[in-house]
C-alpha cells in the first residue's frame, strides 16, 4: 500500500513540469512513511512513498526496474495471489531472476509477459503504472471495483497522474471549477468518476487503463461487473448450495487477504458483514486483533454490546474505542486537512478516528465495505423493493404525498426524520425508476441544488446539459422495462455509490493514517457470484441482505439476529450549536459568500439562520457547505482562480 504519481513530457516544455515530481511524491508522504524513491528518464518521471506490508526488505521499494531496465513500474496495492501467479506463469525464471519475495516484482515481470492481459489473472487492488523506456509509453490501470484511486491530467505538453489530488495539483495545471461536478457534489456529496472537482481532470474509472504514447491517451475497459443475463453460472442452484458457495467464496477471499508482513487485524462494528469476515478469519489466524467504535453519547446507536458478543465468540483481541460527541467534532477539525477533493459523507469522521487508532496495534485492516451494495442491504434497497411490490399500506403512503408535504422533516429529531422518510418514500414512489434511483441517492432534489448557486455564475443552458449528460450516464442501468430488478440499483451503485463515496472513503481516511484496509466481499469471484444469483436471494419485503444472513447464521451469535438496526448518523446537528459552530458561522458568512462569488447570499443566509435556529434543516447539507468551503480556503482557490483567469 503506497501513494504514486508520475509524468510523461511530450515536449521541452513538459519537461519543466519535471521539477514538481519531488514535491508531488512528498505530498504523499501519509499513505507511505516507509521510504521514498524517484525514477528520471529524461521525458518520464516516476514518484513512489512506501508503507511496507509485503517483503519488508528495501529491495522491494520503488520505482522498481526489470534488470534489464527497460520497464519501471510503480505500484498501489496488493495482488494477493502473485505466489500461485509467479508459480504458474513465471516458473521458467531463476529464482536469481528476482531479487524480492514481494509482488511489485511479480507484477512488473507479468506485465512484461502478457501486457495488458496480466490484469485478468490478478486477484488485489490496485493502481500501477509502467514505463516502457524503449516504446516510449505509459501503461496505468486501476483494480475492478475501484478500491484504490488514480487521477489524471493531460494536456498538450504532458501527461500526469496521482493517487490523491493533493499531489496533482502540485503540477500546477488550471484550476477551473466543474460546475456540473460541483452540481453532483452537491447532490451525491461526492464526484463520480470519470469527473472531479475541476475540468480537465479525470478519476481514472475502477476496471479500466490508460495508454499513453505520443501524446495519444487511450483509454480502455477490461473489467465489467457482470450483469445476471449476460452469465448464468449460478442462476440454477437452490438458495441453500448459494449460501454454501457464498461462505465458500468469502472464505477463501478472506484466506487471501490474512497474507501479510506486517500486524493485520480487522474491524468490528457487530453488523452481519464486519461479523462474518472476522468469523472466516480466525479459522486461519490465531489471535485476530478487532478494533469497533463506541458512541458514549449516543447509546441508542452504540453497537459494541454486539461487537463484543462476536470478539468473545471467536476469541479476538478486541478493542474497543469509545467516543463522546464532543471526539467526533474536535475530529473534524484534525481530518479537513486531509481533504484533497471535496467529499462530505460524514460517516468519513468516525471512520477517520477508527483508522487512526487502529493504526497504533496494526498496519493492515479487514473491512466489509461491499456487502451492503452487492446483496442489498442499505434502506434503499428495501424502499425499491416495495415501491415495486406494493401493497396497501405503501399505496397509501403514496397517495398522501399531499400530507406528507406540510409535515416537518429534519435528520434532528425522531419524528421529523420518520416524516422526512416516509415523504422521501412517497415522493420516489411516484417517480420513473431512473428518476427514482437518483432522487434515492441524492441528498437534495435537482431544483434545490440550482437554488444554491448564483444565477449569473455559468451559462444554465450548457450546463444543465452536462448535468443532465452525466445524471444519464449514471442512470443508465436502471431499465425502465418491468422486467428489471433489484439488481439492477445494485449493479448502478456498483458503478457509482461504491467506487466514489464508500472505497472512496476507507482509502483517503485509512491512508492519512498509512493504514491498509482490505474488503474480502469485493474479490471478484464474490461479485461475480452475487450479479448471478436472482433478486429473491438477496431481499425480499422483511429481510435486505438475505443471503448473507441467512449464510451465516449458524456461526455468528443469535443476538445479532434479535435486535433492531438503527443505523448510526453523525450527530452534527448538536456540533453545530458547540464545537463546530464557528465552521458553520465562517462557512456560510455573507462576506465571504460574497466575495467568493459562487453560492447565493440569500440562500446561504436562510440556511445560516435555520442551523442557529436549530430547526427545519439537513445536518448533512450544511456538512456538504463546510467540506467545500474549508476545501476552497486550504487551497486558496479564490486568489489562484483569479490569477489564473487574469494570465
Amino acid at each position: 500500500m503506497c501513494g504514486i504519481t508520475g509524468i510523461f513530457a511530450f515536449n521541452e516544455i513538459g519537461r519543466f513540469s519535471l521539477v514538481r515530481l519531488q514535491e508531488a511524491t512528498k505530498r504523499l508522504e501519509h499513505r507511505g512513511q516507509d521510504a521514498q524513491r524517484l525514477y528520471n528518464d529524461f521525458f518520464v518521471g516516476l514518484g513512489h512513498r512506501r508503507l511496507s506490508i509485503l517483503d519488508l526488505s528495501s529491495a522491494a521499494n520503488q520505482p522498481m526496474s526489470s534488470k534489464d531496465e527497460r520497464y519501471t513500474i510503480v505500484f498501489n496495492g496488493e495482488i494477493y495471489n502473485f505466489a500461485a501467479l509467479r508459480k504458474e506463469f513465471l516458473s521458467d525464471l531463476d529464482n536469481d531472476d528476482f531479487e524480492t519475495e514481494g509482488d511489485t516484482e511479480v507484477l512488473l515481470q507479468l506485465y512484461i509477459r502478457f501486457k495488458e492481459k496480466c490484469l485478468e489473472k490478478l486477484n488485489g487492488f490496485f493502481a500501477f503504472a509502467v514505463y516502457d523506456n524503449q516504446e516510449q509509453s505509459i501503461f496505468i490501470a486501476r483494480d475492478r471495483t475501484g478500491i484504490k484511486p488514480l487521477l489524471y491530467y493531460s494536456d498538450d505538453d504532458k501527461f500526469v497522474f496521482s493517487s490523491e489530488m493533493v499531489s496533482l495539483m502540485a503540477y500546477r495545471f488550471p484550476k477551473k471549477i466543474d460546475w456540473a461536478s460541483l452540481r453532483l457534489y452537491f447532490s451525491l456529496h461526492y464526484i463520480p468518476a470519470p469527473h472531479t472537482i475541476f475540468e480537465n481532470v479525470y478519476k481514472l474509472p475502477a476496471g479500466h487503463y490508460l495508454k499513453i504514447k505520443k501524446k495519444e491517451v487511450k483509454l480502455e475497459k477490461y473489467y465489467e461487473v457482470p450483469a445476471t443475463y449476460e452469465n448464468q453460472d449460478y442462476s440454477s442452484i437452490s438458495y441453500e448450495d448459494s449460501q454454501k458457495e457464498l461462505v465458500r467464496l468469502l472464505e477463501e477471499s478472506v484466506k487471501l487477504r490474512l497474507i501479510s508482513d506486517v500486524p493485520i487485524g480487522s474491524f468490528l462494528s457487530g453488523g452481519t458483514d464486519s461479523s462474518a469476515i472476522v468469523a472466516l478469519a480466525t479459522r486461519h489466524t490465531k489471535h485476530l486483533n478487532t478494533f469497533s467504535i463506541g458512541y458514549k453519547d449516543e447509546p441508542l446507536f452504540d453497537e459494541t454490546s454486539y461487537a463484543n458478543l462476536v470478539a468473545k465468540k471467536f476469541s479476538t483481541n478486541h478493542i474497543v474505542f469509545t467516543l463522546s460527541n464532543n471526539d467526533i467534532f474536535e475530529a473534524v477539525f484534525d481530518m479537513l486537512p486531509f481533504l484533497s477533493e471535496p467529499f462530505a459523507d460524514s460517516s468519513a469522521i468516525p471512520f477517520y478516528v477508527l483508522s487512526k487508532h487502529t493504526k497504533q496495534t496494526a498496519s493492515v485492516a479487514l473491512s466489509g465495505d461491499g456487502g451492503d451494495e452487492l446483496f442489498a442491504g442499505y434502506n434503499k434497497y428495501l424502499g425499491e423493493y416495495k415501491v415495486r411490490n406494493a401493497g396497501w399500506k405503501e399505496n397509501l403512503i403514496k397517495n398522501n404525498l399531499g400530507l406528507l408535504k406540510k409535515l416537518p422533516k429534519s435528520r434532528n429529531s425522531f419524528w421529523g426524520n420518520k416524516f422526512r422518510q416516509l415523504h422521501r418514500f412517497a415522493k420516489a414512489a411516484g417517480l420513473s425508476k431512473q428518476e427514482r434511483y437518483w432522487f434515492l441517492s441524492s441528498f437534495i432534489d435537482e431544483q434545490n441544488v440550482q437554488n444554491i448557486f448564483q444565477s449569473d455564475i455559468f451559462d444554465l443552458s450548457n450546463e444543465e446539459n452536462k448535468f443532465q449528460n452525466r445524471k444519464n450516464d449514471y442512470t443508465k442501468f436502471i431499465s425502465e422495462s418491468k422486467k428489471g430488478d433489484i439488481n439492477e440499483m445494485l449493479y448502478a451503485d456498483m458503478n457509482l455509490l461504491l467506487p466514489n463515496d464508500m472505497l472512496h472513503k476507507a482509502d483517503q481516511f485509512s491512508m492519512a493514517h498509512a493504514l491498509e484496509v482490505r474488503v474480502p466481499f469485493l474479490d471478484h469471484n464474490v461479485v461475480n457470484f452475487a450479479f448471478q444469483i436472482e433478486e429473491k436471494y438477496k431481499i425480499d419485503s422483511k429481510m435486505k441482505k438475505r443471503i448473507v444472513q441467512d449464510a451465516f447464521k449458524t456461526i455468528l451469535p443469535a443476538e445479532l439476529y434479535n435486535r433492531s438496526k438503527h443505523g448510526f448518523d453523525v450527530p452534527l446537528a448538536k456540533g453545530f450549536q458547540t464545537l463546530l459552530k464557528p465552521l458553520v458561522e465562517q462557512s456560510l458568512d455573507r462576506d465571504f459568500i460574497q466575495e467568493q462569488g459562487i453560492f447565493s447570499p440569500v440562500y446561504t443566509e436562510n440556511l445560516k439562520q435555520k442551523v442557529k435556529q436549530g430547526t427545519d434543516y439537513d445536518q448533512n447539507h450544511v456538512w456538504a457547505f463546510i467540506v467545500f468551503q474549508e476545501w476552497w480556503k486550504k487551497y486558496d482557490l479564490q486568489k489562484t482562480i483569479e490569477e489564473e483567469e487574469e494570465f
